[in-house]
């Protein structure tokens, strides 16, 4: 069994992400468009203290990036809405694998949010296959109490139906989705057959491997449910068929492939820095960022304010092919400025006026990302 340094797996990691950014060739749609298909998700998410997270991650794998690419590719239907650990763009191409999900939500076998309000939901199909696509508050009457059309319950209703597959989302208006009718979404050659489970199964280990290098089974099986097994099975038959191979890695057992080996050949951008998203794909699992790059890291929004150690929104920093820094940071529309609130440094960190060089460059391209004219740090502390 061959075995990587931490340095090396580090290396693997970032290359597989595509961190830092690097040159492409393609239009800045087109890039785009690769990253949600390399990535196999980019994770959406509401909070908008800086730009959000799904716009945030694909802005860190292309320096191209607008925010405007993600409605382009909805409407062009190359990628689509739907569920991967978490809401999440999918790349259209991988559309059958979610088939075995809503099929398991439809049938039961798998519990979802809401209890299904079948009367309720056949309702709301009718109405969007006669009135064409809606949203949630569409369905608010003032008679809601009596006849069921209350958003809260037509919000449930809708979300089971689009869990489900029944409806798909086409697009969003202030963020707010807009449900519509699956046939009507779907691109007309669009592969709908349901995968085995062999196929299935195959499917999540190899877009594991494809994205992040090398894994094992609890972090390939992250957040999903019904699928342990499957990925299992599927770990052994690609073991005995060559496809994928055992790795050691700090005293673990991981798998990987020749393809994510061959990129340990290729030079690491090591100079530029790169604030991540909280939901950034190389960090979304806290765990392997511990053990991977030694960084332990807690989204602290979600924490009460007098517990929190970093602060409501911290951002991971990448730099020298490590998690070095992190920055609780948030937009100032009022004054243009994007405010770092308190820049925490690591005691490990090595070549310091290098990194805020490093960092000073990435502020200044975050600052005007996110509509900023210029950036302030509050507060520094080494720790």
């Amino acid at each position: 069994m061959a075995s990587l340094s931490l340095d090396q797996a580090r290396k693997l990691a970032l290359l597989s992400q595509e961190l830092p950014l690097k040159s492409s060739q393609r239009s800045s749609v087109s890039k785009t468009h690769h990253i949600i298909e390399h990535l196999g998700y980019v994770q959406i998410d509401t909070i908008s203290v800086v730009q959000r997270a799904h716009h945030h991650t694909l802005w860190n794998r292309n320096p191209s990036y607008r925010i405007e690419h993600l409605e382009q590719l909805v409407t062009d239907k190359q990628i689509f809405e739907y569920w991967s650990h978490a809401a999440a763009y999918l790349p259209m191409r991988d559309y059958r694998y979610t088939l075995p999900r809503k099929a398991a939500i439809e049938t039961n076998q798998q519990n979802h949010w809401y209890k299904k309000d079948h009367p309720l939901m056949r309702d709301i199909l009718k109405r969007i296959e006669e009135d064409g696509p809606l949203m949630a508050k569409d369905f608010v009457s003032e008679n809601h109490k009596s006849n069921g059309w209350g958003s809260k319950p037509a919000k449930r209703a809708l979300e089971t139906l689009y869990m489900q597959g029944d409806l798909m989302i086409p697009a969003r208006k202030n963020f707010h989705k807009i449900y519509d009718l699956t046939e009507r979404v779907l691109p007309s050659d669009i592969d709908t057959t349901m995968p085995t489970d062999q196929e299935h199964g195959h499917f999540l280990v190899l877009s594991y491997l494809r994205a992040h290098g090398f894994g094992n089974l609890t972090e390939i099986n992250y957040l999903l449910k019904g699928v342990k097994d499957r990925i299992k099975r599927s770990l052994d038959e690609l073991s005995e068929d060559g496809i994928i191979e055992k790795v050691l890695i700090n005293g673990a057992i991981y798998y990987t492939c020749s393809s994510a080996l061959d990129l340990l050949n290729k030079r690491l951008n090591k100079k530029q820095a790169k604030l991540l998203s909280p939901f950034d794909n190389l960090i979304i699992q806290r765990k392997r960022a511990s053990s991977i790059f030694n960084f332990d890291y807690l989204l602290e929004c979600y924490v009460p304010a007098v517990k929190r150690q970093f602060g409501y929104f911290c951002l991971p920093i990448l730099w020298d092919g490590r998690l070095i820094a992190r920055a609780d940071c948030k937009i100032d529309k009022q004054s243009n400025t994007l405010n770092v609130i308190h820049l925490f440094i690591e005691r490990t960190l090595r070549y310091k006026e290098a990194f805020l060089e490093a960092l000073e460059k990435e502020l200044i391209a975050f600052a005007l990302f996110n509509q900023c004219s210029h950036y302030t740090i509050v507060k520094i502390t080494a720790r």
